[in-house]
């Protein structure tokens, strides 16, 4: 039942502001992302004062299964419920308990899994309910940054002077994208940072596979994680995952939902001028935090120099990550796709909002050229007027006109947390 939270180390989080709002004015309010990223501690610093009751320890997990009703109706008016989806019964009990009392901010929940998606959800708390997703720490969070890059390129805000070059500097980027954005893990050394890794992998698959889905043997879907992580930044092929791991692609895909439900993966759709096109286009696969890919795949930062191509995938599910952080805070968040024609002329990432469209390309190199340029071009033509500017992120430092129009940029991957 409900004990004072133990005070937990703080590292502040962009959405803490969207956090106090949204609990100002809505009865019940969902915090949700994947287990480890800091939703517990952020959960505690927004609401001090509160109650607290987490459904992994053994009693109140107990209580809230048995007796749902009863468990919801001995909490005190205002209260945190950590790790919900472990038992997804109590929402019907808490939209009654809502609907006696609207209060806003009485319930704050946090969930490991897509609570929107769960089978055994028993009632629906819509109209009730404002849900926030949080992502791993962003690299703009690791460094105490703004981190609003995004907002000025796609408002136009953006300074696209050309900024001075400084003398090359050893590259960060190998250890950003191997640690990656789990506190756990990006705070310790990388042998024990990727041990902790591989640890988190394994309880996920022992543990919270079993809260969300009806599959008591987790491995076949650890299996499958595995395999994907080779595979993040590339295009989806359920067939040839099937094969691969001797699955038919019905049980592929239900794998794939529950790793989607679990926040561990991501797939980016394939953008196409024609709307009902986007829809059979095969979407582009990304683990979500680039170091549990890093872990999976035996990636090193090594690799930076001796496998530059398998790093380059990793590098981009790295930066995919990032703007996702970034384009959840915006008011008007745009929509992330990938491109890739007839001619496989790509795009790493293009956002649109409404018919306006910005491409991305991501390189790992220190220099970027027009000829890097190649996908941007072809997405401009395919958009016409609604084609309002594109770059190409490298691992420079000088910010570097590659058209003469000038909306096509080379911009250091730095400025997603220097700005």
């Amino acid at each position: 039942m409900p004990s004072s939270a133990q005070p937990t180390p703080y590292q502040k989080r962009h959405l803490e502001g969207a956090l106090a709002e949204a609990l100002a004015d809505t009865p019940v309010v969902c915090l949700l992302g994947p287990r480890q990223c800091g939703k517990s501690t952020l959960a505690q610093h927004a609401a001090p004062d509160r109650a607290y009751v987490s459904l992994d320890d053994p009693a109140s997990y107990q209580l809230a299964n048995l007796d749902p009703k009863g468990f919801v109706g001995e909490l005190p008016e205002y209260v945190t419920i950590d790790e919900v989806q472990r038992v997804p019964e109590l929402t019907l009990s808490i939209k009654q308990s809502v609907d006696a009392n609207r209060k806003p901010g009485r319930f704050l929940l946090t969930g490991s899994a897509d609570l929107l998606h769960l089978p055994r959800l028993s009632d629906s708390l819509a109209g009730r309910m404002e849900w926030i997703e949080l992502q791993p720490f962003s690299e703009a969070e690791k460094e105490g940054a703004e981190g609003r890059f995004l907002e000025q390129w796609l408002n136009g805000t953006l300074k696209t002077e050309i900024s001075s070059t400084v003398p090359p500097q050893k590259s960060t980027l190998p250890g950003r994208v191997v640690a990656g954005g789990y506190p756990e893990a990006f705070q310790r050394q990388p042998a024990r940072a990727r041990q902790w890794q591989e640890q988190y992998v394994r309880s996920i698959i022992e543990r919270d596979i079993h809260d969300i889905s009806q599959i008591q043997d987790g491995e076949d879907v650890g299996r499958l994680l595995e395999y994907l992580a080779h595979q993040t930044a590339q295009l989806l092929n359920v067939t040839e995952t099937s094969k691969a791991l001797g699955h038919t692609r019905a049980t592929v895909e239900k794998y794939l939902s529950i790793l989607e439900k679990l926040y561990l993966l991501r797939r980016l759709p394939a953008w196409h001028r024609n709307v009902q096109k986007r829809l059979v286009k095969t979407p582009k696969l990304h683990l979500r935090d680039s170091g549990l890919a890093a872990a999976l795949s035996g990636m090193t930062e090594s690799a930076w120099t001796s496998d530059r191509g398998a790093f380059g995938h990793l590098l981009e599910s790295f930066i995919i990550q990032q703007i996702h952080i970034q384009a959840g805070r915006l008011e008007n968040k745009p929509r992330l796709w990938h491109y890739r024609d007839k001619d496989q002329v790509e795009v790493d990432c293009v956002l649109t909002q409404g018919r306006k469209t910005w491409g991305i390309e991501i390189k790992a190199a220190s220099n970027a050229e027009p000829s890097d340029t190649r996908g941007l071009r072809r997405l401009a033509e395919q958009t016409g007027s609604d084609f309002q500017g594109g770059i190409v992120f490298y691992d420079g430092t000088a910010i570097l006109p590659l058209d003469r129009n000038g909306n096509l940029y080379a911009v250091p991957i730095s400025k997603l947390w220097e700005l």
